[in-house]
């Protein structure tokens, strides 16, 4: 098995998830892409998060593709890391071949995150290019410290079997959908209907 983290916190899920998914999917070779649906990210704010049902409720309806394998396992972890959920993974699926999954977006900011440099030690990580992120990405923390393990994009059907430290940058089909873009259009909406 060749399996695909895709973690967030899907509030809400759309269109970009499913195409990060599909790209993975095939340049990889992967299996499944699971999607980790997190409880909520420590570094966002909770007050526009919707519920964890809701949020699972949605990318099902999304996802419509058996290979996308939805999942709300990290409510039962203590805390929502990345790097608590990677190793636990890794304990409980000893023979499954995993690839962390992450937006270009994440790379750029991904020097804040819990243990960063640890993440890439303990998996393979596939960046998918995301609309005006590729040089920030390229150009971040993150890259620059683990620039002698970025594995050349001709190379991704080896990367899910490869030792960390392992890291690609995928090029493919760009979406401009956000999350963040969805939810301050909703909240525009309201107001909207509210004030007519």
């Amino acid at each position: 098995m060749r399996i695909g983290l895709l973690g967030g916190s899907f509030n809400p899920p759309h269109a970009a998830h499913r195409l990060i998914s599909e790209i993975a999917l095939k340049r990889l070779g992967l299996t499944q892409v699971w999607w980790l649906v997190t409880p909520g990210n420590p570094l966002k704010s909770k007050r526009e998060l919707l519920n964890v049902g809701e949020r699972l409720e949605a990318c099902r309806r999304l996802a419509a593709d058996r290979r996308i394998v939805i999942t709300d396992f990290e409510k039962e972890l203590r805390g929502a890391f990345t790097i608590s959920t990677l190793g636990y993974l890794r304990e409980r699926h000893p023979g499954v071949h995993f690839v962390w999954l992450m937006g270009a977006d994440n790379l750029a900011g991904m020097h804040r995150w819990r243990q960063w440099r640890d993440i890439f030690r303990i998996m393979p990580i596939a960046v998918i290019d995301r609309p005006r992120w590729r040089f920030k990405a390229l150009a971040s923390p993150a890259a620059a410290a683990h620039a002698a393990s970025r594995w050349p994009e001709a190379k991704a059907m080896r990367l899910a079997t490869a030792p960390a430290p392992a890291w690609l940058f995928l090029t493919g089909p760009l979406s401009d959908l956000s999350s963040t873009a969805l939810r301050s259009a909703r909240i525009i909406h309201r107001a909207t209907k509210r004030d007519n």
